[in-house]
């Protein structure tokens, strides 16, 4: 039976907990915050410098801003609630009176004033149940004079007729306030429209409930912050008449969308004003209006799928439009912003079927832009100025589907002029397909314009195409795509015996190799990963043990196998502990340090050295195994002082080298006996 009983209650409060509405769970942390000044007092968060409060939710708690804003907490009675001389809280319920009486008590003396001077008192006196939307003292002294004074006069028709239109003849609490939903009010059954944001915000025609569930005998009243204003045109028809918004109407007839926004609907449109048209480029320009794709791209990015009032936004939130991408929507004061950018001028023009917010700039879409744009909007102007000067610009400006591989500005060292190598070098940073990086997979060929084909590298914790991995999400634009890579491609130009041949720091590793005989090795087909010794590698070795070394091909090519990987891995693809079994003896350990790669605690000198059979990373020293004991955390930290032999001996598989390291010891222990005898 307990446990019934127990069960039914939990279903209860879950039922009380799914039916909440966003407003009431807000009013209800105010409650949570406020409980401790006495019953029934709600803390409100009040804008510094603004008379702009709010009931507080648990992220504006915590934050103490309000569109980026500082607040202070301020305790006041809860809706309904009112304080008692000597007592503590809000302990007792306001008395039930009826709509008239009401307003004078809730900060809506204004509308109280007017209600007297449109002969309206008498009506929200008697008997009824009504919903009376009602402007407070300062929404009434925001109205501009000319307004005011046209209500006020013609025998107080305009003004009864204004108030009526903020009254529904029915009582309608802040629960039944949904999100979409329309009131026909008692001015002509002209409907006002409601919105119930997720934040707890509610409007009617975009004006915010700064009162709610202010209960009289005869209704209910809601104080509101400006005077709302009866709508009859959709937002189509909005844009027809503004002849500020006559580039707008064009392109919207254009693009085949002014039937979509005649229809019913719940839209945001960020309209650009003709001003916002002209700061575009007119080549630009007339290839978006010329373009039916991108022009519509262009048009639907500024749509959004919902109706947001400028009074709901109270932080930046990401709202998707019927482009398919997303708007940083925010807030800076009373500014509303878009991407984090003050452009909006006028606010909140109400249509049936949605709400018009003017910009003063235009918003292009990636999807609407070429290569050359969408390289412009990046943090990557180094490297787009070199694909001009390298004569690129057809490529990125014209229709071809390609993918631009373009490195961050950090990626170039020193100053950079265009040559004829670097302008090989950043035509085959152009591959000829349109690509998404999600489709891209391990060991897959991508073909450049310069003819080169470059090998795709898939790791735990990088997508990487030869040296240069991805750094930041993919750009896709009208017909091509751009990938932004943290590095310079180096294409590979040779195997790996031809990248060490080529670079005289490493000619004491090409003898070697050639006397371990190893030099097919590195010429043939394979996918191998060289820790290269270079010279100051060998030359760090005691000058007998080099020679002896050098004289044994077995042990030689045992020493060298050990620096040699199975598999391409380019440093990018070097996460926390990441293990590589090489040709001979236990596995490599590596980590990464202050962007240094280091394998057994060997720093990496120069990395990435791209060949066609494998990639060479170049270390100045020789690599030793790590003794058995030693965490791989340490791994990628500096080199451990020389230990003795047996420390270094490895699984029978393991070449033998450790005779090398006891002979090394031997000798330099022999050495300091000598000298000190």
């Amino acid at each position: 039976m307990n446990v019934c009983v127990l069960v039914l209650g939990l279903s209860l409060v879950l039922t009380v907990c799914v039916a909440r509405s966003p407003y009431q769970a807000v009013l209800q942390h105010s409650r949570i915050r406020g409980r401790q000044q006495g019953p029934n007092v709600c803390a409100m968060q009040q804008i510094k410098g603004t008379d702009k409060k709010y009931f507080t939710n648990c992220k504006q708690w915590y934050h103490r801003k309000i569109c980026g804003k500082p607040t202070v907490i301020t305790y006041e009675c809860c809706p309904g609630y009112e304080r008692i001389p000597g007592e503590k809280g809000c302990p007792a319920a306001l008395p039930l009176v009826n709509i008239y009486n009401t307003l004078g008590v809730v900060g809506a003396s204004t509308t109280q004033m007017y209600s007297d001077r449109a002969k309206l008192r008498e009506e929200i006196e008697g008997p009824g149940s009504f919903t009376f939307f009602a402007p407070s003292n300062e929404a009434w002294a925001a109205l501009p004079t000319e307004i005011l004074d046209a209500l006020v006069s013609n025998v107080n028709i305009e003004l009864l007729n204004a108030l009526h239109y903020h009254m529904v003849n029915r009582r309608l609490t802040s629960e039944e306030l949904r999100h979409g939903a329309s009131f026909a009010s008692m001015y002509q059954d002209f409907h006002v429209h409601i919105h119930h944001y997720s934040n707890g915000v509610v409007t009617v025609n975009c004006a915010r409930l700064i009162k709610p569930d202010q209960h009289a005998t005869n209704g209910i009243v809601h104080v509101v912050d400006r005077v709302i204003t009866a709508i009859s045109n959709n937002v189509q028809t909005l844009i027809d008449v503004d002849e500020d918004l006559e580039t707008l109407r064009t392109a919207i007839a254009a693009a085949g969308l002014t039937a979509m926004l005649e229809n019913e609907g719940q839209y945001t449109v960020f309209a650009p004003t003709n001003e916002a048209f002209e700061k575009i480029p007119q080549e630009t320009l007339n290839r978006i209006l010329g373009d039916p794709v991108a022009l519509r791209d262009l048009l639907n990015y500024h749509i959004l799928k919902q109706m947001q009032c400028a009074e709901s936004i109270v932080s930046g939130n990401p709202m998707e439009t019927l482009q398919g991408t997303v708007l940083e929507v925010g807030c800076d004061g009373d500014q509303m912003t878009l991407n984090g950018k003050a452009i909006i001028t006028k606010k909140d023009q109400l249509g049936t079927n949605g709400v018009i917010h003017y910009i003063n700039e235009l918003l292009i879409p990636d999807s609407a832009k070429t290569l050359l744009e969408l390289a412009e909007g990046s943090s990557v102007a180094t490297a787009t100025k070199l694909f001009v000067e390298a004569g690129l610009s057809p490529h990125l400006t014209g229709s071809e589907a390609l993918t631009m591989l373009v490195p961050l500005n950090d990626a170039f060292k020193g100053s950079v002029t265009m040559t004829p190598n670097m302008r090989r070098l950043m035509t085959n940073h152009i591959l000829k397909e349109q690509l998404s990086s999600k489709s891209l997979y391990h060991g897959q060929e991508l073909e450049t314009l310069g003819g080169l084909k470059l090998r795709v590298f898939v790791y735990r914790n990088n997508l990487c195409i030869e040296n240069a991995c991805i750094a930041a999400h993919d750009k896709t634009g009208r017909y091509a795509s751009m990938f932004t890579v943290d590095k310079v491609l180096t294409p590979p130009m040779g195997t790996i015996m031809d990248v060490l041949k080529a670079d005289d720091r490493f000619s004491l590793l090409v003898g070697a190799i050639q006397a371990a005989g190893m030099t097919e090795l590195l010429n043939q087909q394979g996918t191998l990963t060289f820790f290269a010794p270079t010279n100051d590698a060998f030359s760090a070795l005691p000058q007998g043990e080099l020679n002896r070394l050098m004289r044994n091909p077995q042990e030689l090519s045992g020493v060298l196998r050990y620096h040699l990987g199975e598999g391409i891995l380019v440093s990018g693809g070097v996460g926390s502990h990441t293990r590589v079994k090489p040709l001979q003896g236990q596995k490599l350990e590596l980590g990464v340090r202050n962007y240094t790669v280091y394998i057994n605690k060997v720093p990496v000198a120069d990395a990435d050295l791209m060949a066609t059979n494998g990639v060479v990373h170049g270390i100045n020293s020789i690599i030793k195994p790590l003794p058995p004991k030693v965490d791989r955390e340490q791994a990628d930290g500096p080199a451990a002082p020389l230990r003795s032999a047996a420390s270094f001996r490895g699984d029978s598989k393991s070449f033998r080298n450790d005779d090398l390291f006891q002979k090394v010891v031997q000798s330099r222990s022999s050495r300091t006996m000598n000298h000190a005898q």
